[in-house]
């Protein structure tokens, strides 16, 4: 079969393109979500962990926070994506969709926490004592002068946990989500030719994860000038 009967089958036929198509739409979805939860989710822990280390306070958030941390990062995210839809959340009123944004999310959060962190704790410590000697308590300090530099600082490491984020939201199709992978599943299950759908999701994957290095490049590029 030449390389045009591969592509009229697999992609043209029936339309089948639109199975990738909605996949593709539905990984952004996930990994949109779920980097706006890490993210969130990420600045409250590297707050938490760097106030105890700067203060000694909020001991016990702090534990809680290192479990958190050695149990997200110690498991297979596909495990922690299948315990969410599989014994958190069994009402069929949750979508695929909706629990992986929140797996992948927490999972994510767990690496946000520590980028987030580093950038914290490389600000100097004479940036806190300039906060604190223009009358500022503790946390209008980190608020308004350690914080907004640290994440200058991280953005485009954060950008590459979305760029990571894409990649790792390929395992939805264990919870019933029509991702771009599953989509391509799909097509082989109809066509029985594994090699044109499988090679075409991942040459979508390569194009959108170039794009978006490039776009982290620029970002990069900016930053820097930004700061002459």
């Amino acid at each position: 079969m030449s390389i045009q009967e591969r592509l009229y089958m697999n992609l043209v036929k029936d339309q089948r393109w639109m199975y990738l198509t909605d996949g593709l739409l539905n990984t952004l979805i996930i990994t949109v979500f779920a980097l706006l939860i890490g993210v969130i989710v990420g600045m409250f822990i590297a707050i938490i962990r760097t106030t105890h280390d700067k203060t000694g306070k909020l001991k016990w958030l702090d534990r809680f926070c290192r479990l958190y941390l050695t149990i997200v990062r110690g498991t297979p995210s596909v495990i922690q994506l299948m315990i969410f839809y599989y014994c958190i959340f069994t009402s069929r009123i949750f979508s695929g969709i909706f629990v992986g944004s929140i797996a992948f999310g927490l999972n994510s959060g767990a690496y946000v926490a520590e980028i987030i962190r580093g950038g914290i704790m490389s600000i100097p410590q004479g940036q806190m004592e300039a906060g604190r000697s223009l009358g500022f308590n503790y946390v209008e300090t980190m608020r308004y002068i350690i914080i907004p530099q640290a994440i200058k600082n991280v953005l485009p490491a954060i950008f590459n946990e979305f760029i990571t984020l894409i990649k790792e939201t390929a395992v939805a199709g264990y919870v019933a989500v029509q991702d771009l992978t599953k989509g391509g599943d799909i097509i082989r299950s109809r066509t029985y030719d594994a090699w044109t759908p499988l090679l075409t999701v991942a040459l979508i994957y390569l194009v959108l994860t170039m794009f978006l290095t490039s776009l982290e490049k620029r970002l990069e590029r900016s930053l820097r000038q930004s700061e002459r």
